[in-house]
């Protein structure tokens, strides 16, 4: 069984520049997925596919491989995780090395953790799964959304307007940190997420989508609390 984290951090972040290599907690957040793979024990290889020579030498400074650069086309802003896990795969083909299982990890995911990657894996071994990735429960029932026009309100759903909210059944979303892979049945399909993917169901704790400085300031905080040992910190 041969195992590869592929961990995507191109070098042209727009919201928040340099995003993928930035300081977080003194540390580049890049850094905190490599070693969350790297402990996991799990792959043969931890690899980050990049365009950027910086983000490739602090790659390296903490342990992943840089084997070869990412190319321009998959660089851009149109290009999709899928478009990258393939080229990666296509790339180490080349190089003579195939692998049964990928794992695609996100650089801006600090929350990460070697524990999260090896229960995904063992889901994926075990259920059968094509895919196995975090997903998080949304904090206010889905069907009771609203729509706002103008300031005026209508209800997606109507139907369940009187509902009460414990009646009603809890609806995930991708937590955007990883997804663990057949590598056989990615190629079948290129497609990440299939009628035949798992979930593994994190907390709103551990996990934050960093899309703007705000966002980066409440990740540190939430950091912070689940790991007050590792900041210096006396425990909650």
């Amino acid at each position: 069984m041969s195992n590869v984290a592929i961990i995507t951090a191109r070098g042209g972040s727009k919201r928040i520049p340099r995003k993928n290599i930035r300081p977080f907690l003194g540390k580049p957040i890049l850094a905190y997925v490599i070693d969350a793979a790297t402990q996991s024990g799990l792959f043969d290889d931890v690899m980050v596919s990049t365009d950027d020579e910086e983000i490739a030498t602090i790659a390296r400074q903490y342990g992943a491989m840089v084997p070869f650069m990412r190319r321009a086309l998959t660089a851009d802003d149109y290009a999709t995780t899928a478009d990258v896990i393939r080229e990666v795969l296509e790339q180490y083909a080349t190089l003579g090395k195939t692998y049964e299982y990928a794992c695609c990890l996100y650089p801006t995911a600090p929350f990460v953790s070697a524990t999260l990657l090896q229960e995904a894996f063992s889901s994926l071994i075990e259920r059968g799964f094509d895919t196995v990735y975090p997903v998080q429960r949304f904090s206010f029932p889905i069907q009771r959304a609203i729509l706002l026009r103008e300031q005026r309100v209508q209800w997606f759903q109507p139907e369940y307007a009187l509902t009460r909210s414990q009646d009603l059944e809890p609806a995930y979303h991708d937590a955007g940190q990883f997804y663990f892979l057949r590598v056989n049945a990615f190629k079948a399909d290129n497609q990440l997420i299939t009628d035949n993917s798992g979930g593994i169901v994190i907390s709103e704790m551990a996990a934050h989508d960093i899309d703007n400085e705000e966002d980066w300031q409440i990740a540190e905080f939430k950091y912070q609390l689940l790991n007050p040992l590792e900041n210096g910190q006396n425990p909650l």
